[in-house]
């Protein structure tokens, strides 16, 4: 039984992703996709895309808000942008999005379930009952605006759906996946991102299912009518007795300060990236770094990326971390560097095509550099935040920093402090 996988509180961002960052996004999220299909297959792609902290830092990775909730609709239509053209060779469809598109979602599972051969009718029934059940059976105050749907050739599907309470400026995340799932209306969640709001209606729990039964028995005995005049009659001082069963969770607390501070990453870890990337780049990377343009911070960036695609689940808890690649559109934690953003893509994109073609020397060196980040993680030691992040505004105007403000000036141009 598929149990819920953690939670995590997103702040509502406006805002829109603006075209030459929203283009890189589709160009990485698709490359990335590749390779974790490559290495690890379709299966392992929807588990990933089911683990809310894993998601976040995906997004993070690729130079959204590291901490709102614009990552699960850029992170969809980014996925549905660079997956579309190349489904026919994955097998693997990205339908729905936000408001309009995600009423669309039945057709399009119909239309890809007669394309490929499988339940498309099903599948479109699946796609209504998953946003009835986290719309209706589950009122803890969220409106519902994004239903993703992630479906393979082979029928397994993931769905990341998203609601919104405007009162609060919070958002909730819904994470669902096949493998796994007997019921739809018994504890089906793969995971949900978001907040305690103190006690709610949630009929999809497994304790509910007494409940579930008893509501058809009085709507069968006593009809909707009656069912109304008693609940009127019921005292409204009566206190429902907590049921204190609920398990522990992972709970990943995303803070509504849009700046990244040292407590939001884990410098560990962050440092022995940093560490590896300076070792074992120059080793694995040496005809490369010759090319204009790839440096140390290139690698640096493929380092964060490589840990997206190898790493294990218990290294997202931080997607602050992966923010460090690319920066964010906002300028935070620095402005998005273009030019290194476009070598992250253009090295992915050589090591993945050589890699269907037989020849993995760029992939492993990718892989390498993930193990060795792990070992000197151990004990290597660094700068802190705020020392990289002064750093990485220094060199911004060299790497072609850009952001929703603008291209960044020469730095002793730079009369704000960042």
């Amino acid at each position: 039984m598929v149990q819920r996988a953690g939670s995590a509180d997103l702040p509502l961002h406006g805002g829109r992703v603006p075209r030459w960052l929203g283009d890189r996004m589709t160009k990485l999220g698709a490359v990335i996709t590749e390779a974790i299909v490559l290495h690890y297959g379709r299966d392992e792609l929807l588990s990933r895309l089911a683990h809310p902290f894993w998601f976040q830092s995906f997004g993070s990775v690729m130079g959204m808000d590291w901490h709102s909730s614009g990552i699960t609709t850029s992170v969809i239509g980014a996925l549905k942008r660079g997956l579309t053209p190349m489904s026919g060779e994955l097998g693997i469809h990205v339908c729905g999005g936000r408001g309009r598109n995600s009423r669309q979602t039945p057709d399009e599972l119909i239309a890809i379930g007669n394309r490929v051969g499988i339940d498309g009718l099903a599948l479109a029934k699946t796609s209504r009952l998953v946003a009835k059940v986290d719309s209706a059976a589950v009122q803890d105050g969220f409106d519902l605006y994004l239903h993703g749907f992630i479906v393979t050739d082979d029928g397994k599907w993931v769905v990341v759906q998203q609601g919104m309470n405007g009162d609060r400026k919070q958002a909730r995340r819904y994470h669902w996946q096949s493998q796994g799932l007997k019921s739809f209306v018994d504890s089906p969640h793969a995971a949900i991102e978001g907040r305690g709001q103190g006690d709610i209606v949630n009929l999809a729990d497994h304790r509910a299912e007494a409940s579930r039964h008893g509501q058809l028995d009085l709507l069968a005995s006593l009809g909707p009518d009656r069912i109304v005049r008693e609940v009127i009659a019921i005292d409204p001082g009566r206190q429902r007795k907590k049921d204190l069963s609920q398990p522990i969770l992972p709970h990943l607390i995303m803070p509504d300060h849009h700046d990244v501070r040292q407590e939001d990453v884990n410098m560990r870890r962050l440092h022995g990236t940093l560490a590896a990337a300076a070792d074992r780049g120059p080793k694995d990377f040496e005809d490369l770094l010759l090319t204009p343009g790839v440096g140390a911070r290139t690698v640096s960036a493929l380092a964060l990326v490589a840990e997206v695609v190898h790493g294990a689940p218990c290294r997202f808890s931080d997607p602050a971390r992966f923010s460090l690649a690319h920066g964010g559109k906002d300028r935070h934690p620095f402005p998005v560097p273009i030019r290194v953003y476009d070598e992250t893509i253009r090295v992915m994109k050589s090591a993945v095509g050589k890699a269907r073609l037989g020849r993995d020397e760029e992939m492993q060196a990718l892989r390498r550099l993930d193990d060795q980040a792990r070992q000197l993680e151990k004990y290597v030691t660094g700068p802190d935040l705020k020392e990289i992040v002064a750093g990485e505004f220094s060199h911004s105007h060299e790497w072609g920093g850009r952001s929703v403000f603008g291209w960044e000036p020469a730095a002793e141009d730079d009369k704000r402090t960042g």
